[in-house]
């Protein structure tokens, strides 16, 4: 276990119950959820989903049909 890990479960072992067990219960779904997007990640025609959307976004950006974003929301 990392040492940032053992620091945050150090942390979370002083809350109360019921909120240890709100933030197991968002860690474990989180884990879950990396989990089903690598199984994603790891089909075949995921990666040629992902290469034609990749060919679109390259073909979009050469046609003008894009605009650059501002990291500035204001």
């Amino acid at each position: 276990m990392t040492k940032l890990m053992e620091a945050a479960l150090a942390e979370a072992s002083k809350l109360p119950d019921d909120l240890q067990d709100s933030l197991a219960a968002v860690i474990l779904r989180e884990i879950d959820s990396e989990r089903r997007w690598d199984q994603l990640f790891a089909r075949a025609e995921s990666l040629d989903l992902l290469s034609k959307l990749a060919d679109k976004a390259i073909a979009d950006r050469k046609s003008g049909r894009t605009r650059k974003l501002s990291p500035d929301p204001s």
